[in-house]
């Protein structure tokens, strides 16, 4: 299930980004800066060639993981898999870095925030299911669901990359 997931996301971003189709890679530059918690404004350590290079990668090895996942559901050996168990002190750490991460992306200069803010009906939707997945992925984590936990990892990252096809949240960073 695992190669399913990784290579349904891995070529859709990748696609999306090194082909830099409606502006993806200059967003995706712009929103892993924006996304980065406590991070003071400074020089970008990273370009937006760099960031299509290795979407390159990821898509070309996106598909090639999906068919072998595809290969393993159709044969029969992809199954559900359970995590091993994790300890309290395990969830309570999960626990305060979900908190102090949703806090840092939704507070009033928030990376979410203002996508919030900027956004219509379908990015206010790709906003509520990045955050709804993250706390899921989190939950479904502590209880050690790996199939479910997946899914939820999926479904995050197809509404960021909704999140990353959208029109630009403020035009004066974008532009």
């Amino acid at each position: 299930m695992f190669s399913l997931v990784w290579g349904t996301f891995a070529t859709t971003l990748g696609w999306v980004v090194a082909a830099d189709f409606r502006g993806a890679a200059h967003r995706f530059h712009a929103f892993s800066h924006a996304a980065t918690p406590f991070v003071g404004s400074g020089a970008h350590v990273m370009g937006v060639g760099f960031f299509r290079l290795v979407a390159g990668l990821f898509a070309l090895i996106g598909p090639i993981v999906l068919v072998t996942g595809l290969l393993e559901l159709w044969r029969g050996e992809a199954e559900n898999f359970r995590l091993p168990p994790v300890g309290g002190w395990f969830v309570l750490v999960q626990a305060v870095i979900l908190g102090a991460a949703l806090w840092s992306y939704w507070r009033r200069s928030g990376f979410l925030r203002r996508q919030w803010d900027a956004g219509s009906g379908p990015r206010r939707a790709a906003v509520a299911g990045v955050t709804a997945s993250t706390v899921a992925f989190t939950l479904l984590l502590a209880l050690g669901s790996g199939t479910w936990t997946l899914a939820a990892w999926l479904l995050g990252g197809l509404c960021g990359i909704a999140l990353l096809l959208s029109d630009p949240a403020d035009s004066a960073t974008d532009a």
